[in-house]
């Protein structure tokens, strides 16, 4: 049984100090995750008008060393503060020169062009959706979902498979029946006692796990290697899979509990002929 971790790097301060902090956990776990890293502004408490630095030249060697400790990295969004507002109402060429721009940070950082992208708080749309596709990239982990498929979009195939996030996060947890931060590991152990799902996905920020839900997140990793997961990237998920074969769902926009703005969600399975 396979369970990825993924890491959301969105702010300056998740990645000056959250990341050396999960480093260190999966580490000590002896665990492989993937760091999916937006490399642009870093606005003052998310708000746009206050200064901004960028995070891929402010914090380039500790984003660096992800790599070189051999854990992969890809891209979020060059500006997450603004794609979160954005995006939702974006026409075709603001998407494509902000998903471009992203591209432009992550190749300049790493020298190498970035193979997956995962949306900032999983919002999206349909142009974005096209760009997976015509940008190369060999995944993504852009919506909610119950499974790995091959995403589709008002009835347009893209051919790009899709590793969505399949387990709440610990704030969405929390937030529910405002439970304290143990009670709410334990619930989150309770979903993958009994697997039902295979590959599960966990998206954690590095803002939180790698800050005061640190312990937590170290008892979810023990918890989840006790339960016989291993625990690994998202690129390991994309190598055991027979991607031939993905199913092919519809990609609609709705909420999960814990989260106030919609998000994407794996819809129903779209068969070949369905109109």
């Amino acid at each position: 049984m396979k369970l990825a971790l993924k890491i959301d790097v969105s702010t300056r301060r998740g990645a000056k100090e959250g990341v050396p902090r999960i480093v260190e956990l999966l580490a000590r776990h002896q665990v492989r995750a993937t760091f999916f890293l937006a490399l642009g502004p870093a606005h003052l408490f998310g708000r746009r008008w206050l200064p901004a630095v960028e995070i891929g030249r402010r914090c380039a060697a500790v984003l660096r060393g992800l790599q070189s400790a051999g854990f992969e990295v890809a891209l979020q969004a060059h500006d997450p503060a603004r794609w979160t507002q954005e995006i939702g109402r974006a026409d075709a060429a603001w998407t494509q020169s902000a998903m471009e721009r992203a591209c432009s940070d992550f190749l300049r950082l790493f020298g190498r062009p970035a193979h997956a992208h995962a949306a900032t708080d999983w919002q999206m749309n349909r142009h974005a959706w096209r760009l997976m596709q015509r940008l190369g990239f060999h995944y993504g982990s852009n919506a909610r979902g119950r499974g790995p498929f091959i995403p589709v979009r008002n009835a347009e195939i893209i051919a790009c498979p899709e590793l969505p996030t399949t387990l709440p996060t610990l704030d969405e947890v929390r937030a529910r029946k405002d439970r304290a931060p143990d009670e709410s590991v334990s619930r989150l152990l309770d979903l993958t006692a009994h697997e039902t799902v295979s590959p599960h996905v966990y998206t954690a920020r590095a803002e939180r796990e790698g800050g005061a839900l640190a312990a937590q997140f170290a008892s979810l990793l023990e918890g989840w290697r006790a339960q016989g997961y291993a625990l690994c990237a998202l690129e390991d998920v994309l190598a055991s899979l027979n991607l031939a074969r993905l199913p092919r769902h519809a990609v609609v926009e709705g909420t999960v509990p814990g989260r106030l703005r919609p998000l994407s969600l794996q819809g129903e399975e779209f068969l070949v002929g369905q109109t």
